[in-house]
């Protein structure tokens, strides 16, 4: 009986490489798929019509509200909007510039090379509440939604490294990322990018200002209300 059980193990396991033993191989024959692993299935496939949807169409309009690579929808609705009356295009990071890289040649470069206006300010913190905030905290701290989340080694804008380190370099890290942080160039416009580093500037001088940061026709009324 044992002798009996042995054989047929073997004959078993000899049929079982006889048939398997192959796959994967070159052959002009076709092959016996006891593992298919989803090679044959339906599927649409490019300008082809599809009887599965009511239209015959195979290839489907994209999603109402669904944006295009490399464009924007915009701001508000008092934003004008292009000639197609549609969608804003979108500038990524693609030259050399210091406007596109942060950088003056081999060196970090300081300065916002778009005018730093009221609304600037105000697009900057829009951002940064919606790609920031969550990790770095409202006031910059480091003290997001996600360090209570297991999320490690969240900087704080208020440390004397951070508030020393050029404007540029702040752009880079929003670009390409630094550490556990990833890279946000693809997925927020680079003037928006120069607009969160603004913000972030006003968020470290919120914190760490004194009397002689504040301009002389205001200092009076600060003067006055000073306990």
């Amino acid at each position: 009986m044992l002798r009996t059980f042995f054989i047929v193990l073997g004959l078993s396991l000899v049929l079982l490489v006889a048939v398997t033993g192959l796959r994967g191989q070159k052959g002009k024959k076709t092959p016996i798929e006891i593992f298919p692993d989803m090679d044959h299935q339906p599927k649409v496939k490019s300008q082809v019509p599809s009887g599965f949807f009511a239209d015959f169409r195979g290839d489907r309009l994209p999603v109402s509200g669904t944006v295009p690579m490399g464009y924007a929808m915009p701001v508000s609705k008092e934003d004008p909007l292009p000639d197609d009356g549609k969608y804003a295009t979108v500038q990524f990071s693609s030259g050399t510039s210091y406007e596109d890289t942060g950088r003056f040649g081999d060196h970090w470069g300081t300065g916002i090379p778009i005018p730093v206006t009221a609304e600037l300010m105000q697009r900057g913190g829009e951002r940064y509440m919606i790609f920031c905030a969550v990790c770095h905290g409202t006031s910059g701290a480091g003290n997001g939604v996600a360090g209570q989340y297991g999320m490690a080694a969240i900087a704080s804008y208020h440390q004397d490294r951070l508030r020393t380190m050029s404007d540029g370099e702040i752009f880079n890290t929003i670009t390409h990322g630094k550490n556990t942080m990833l890279g946000y160039g693809g997925k927020i416009p680079l003037n928006d990018r120069w607009a969160i580093v603004a913000y972030v500037r006003a968020l470290q001088l919120s914190q760490n200002a004194t009397m002689a940061d504040v301009p002389p026709e205001k200092r009076a009324k600060l003067e006055a209300v000073k306990p």
